[in-house]
């Protein structure tokens, strides 16, 4: 048996391969995570639990896991910022706890953990470059000490290879994030053209004469800028406010970064659109 290779478990080269796979195959960021997760989970003997805990806004969140019961003795460390996995994701170092009953660290998690049967764990930091992104946490429910030098030293392994698979889908989610919010800010920003425009012709008077009507409507009525621009398109035309081309993420070139991109083109800015956001 090889450094790889657990009695009965899952090949480590193996793991390690469909981790790669993965960021080519799976659809969508929350699919690739939960998949990864389930990895994980494997890559320990017996299987574990896992829970992979990021930093949103500030705030540890368990992104995925392999079962309710990894994200449940996740969260709970969250409330009062203290356990293993908030410790790794905070510090960096790896968290063991080979007896769950016994180990003096964290007597509020402890009660919570071994309530929800917990007997031991390991918290490995995902980490790319010197920056933690992560943390990997496996749970185990059976017995204490079952994570021996083999499976610790499999499970930081993995921990690496899922460090730069994490760093590549938090870009991947932030893109698709980035890509809805230009796609709104041109969807406001071309029926506030439409609006003015009717505005110009009715009133006969100049854009920025037309805009400062719109956005005192807007204030006097407690409404966004959008919705009066929409109600205005819609009433002169008889037809709801036509929606713009959707974003597409696309290759910036050959081996480069997704980017977003129009159908049919790109659209350069309108006079005035910095001003109306």
């Amino acid at each position: 048996m090889t450094g790889n290779e657990s009695p009965t478990g899952r090949d480590l080269t193996e793991l390690l391969s469909a981790v790669q796979n993965l960021l080519l195959d799976a659809p969508r960021v929350e699919q690739f995570l939960t998949e990864l997760a389930k990895l994980a989970a494997d890559v320990v003997e017996p299987p574990a639990s896992c829970g992979i805990t990021t930093s949103y806004d500030g705030q540890p969140r368990t992104i995925v896991s392999s079962d309710p019961r990894a994200a449940q003795v996740d969260e709970g460390q969250y409330a009062g910022g203290w356990g293993p996995c908030v410790h790794s994701l905070a510090t960096g170092e790896v968290v063991e706890i080979a007896d769950q009953e016994s180990d003096p660290r964290w007597p509020e998690y402890r009660v919570h953990a071994i309530a929800l049967g917990v007997r031991s764990s390991l918290s490995l930091p995902l980490s790319v470059n010197g920056e933690v992104v992560g943390a990997m946490n496996l749970y185990d429910f059976d017995e204490p000490e079952a994570f021996d030098i083999q499976n610790r030293r499999r499970a930081e392994t993995f921990a690496a290879q899922a460090s730069t698979a994490l760093t590549l889908a938090l870009r991947q989610a932030h893109d698709a994030e980035l890509a809805d919010q230009l796609e709104q800010a041109l969807a406001t920003r071309s029926v506030i053209d439409q609006a003015v425009g009717i505005l110009m012709a009715q009133q006969r008077c100049a854009a920025d004469q037309a805009f400062a009507l719109l956005r005192k409507h807007s204030q006097n009525n407690n409404l966004k800028l959008r919705t009066v621009a929409e109600r205005l398109v819609a009433k002169v035309s008889g037809q709801p406010a036509p929606q713009v081309a959707a974003f597409q993420r696309r290759p910036n070139g050959a081996g480069g970064e997704p980017r977003p991109g129009l159908n049919g083109g790109g659209a350069g800015a309108s006079p005035g659109a910095s001003r109306r956001g």
